[in-house]
């Protein structure tokens, strides 16, 4: 009996780690595909008002290094959630 709950308790384990995995992973793609939004919409904007070019820049620096910094708070959640 008690080696069937140890058994139970590493296979839990097992999967918590392959869902922290997973959830690193998909962080990580969304960041990506949120990045790729914000740059297209950059771009259509400069280009439809190129002397608002330097605004929109300076917007897209700081909205992208939030979506970065989510992520990369997200990612090590995930790492410290295998790792411990």
């Amino acid at each position: 009996m008690l080696g069937f709950i140890m058994l139970q308790a590493a296979a839990g384990a097992a999967l918590g780690k392959i869902g922290a995995a997973f959830a690193a992973a998909l962080a990580a793609f969304a960041a990506g595909f949120g990045i790729g939004k914000v740059g297209k919409a950059a771009v259509d904007n400069i280009a439809r008002q190129p002397e608002a070019a330097a605004n929109i820049r300076t917007t897209t620096i700081i909205v992208t290094g939030m979506i970065e910094g989510a992520c990369l708070l997200a990612i090590i959640t995930c790492l410290l959630a295998i790792v411990l």
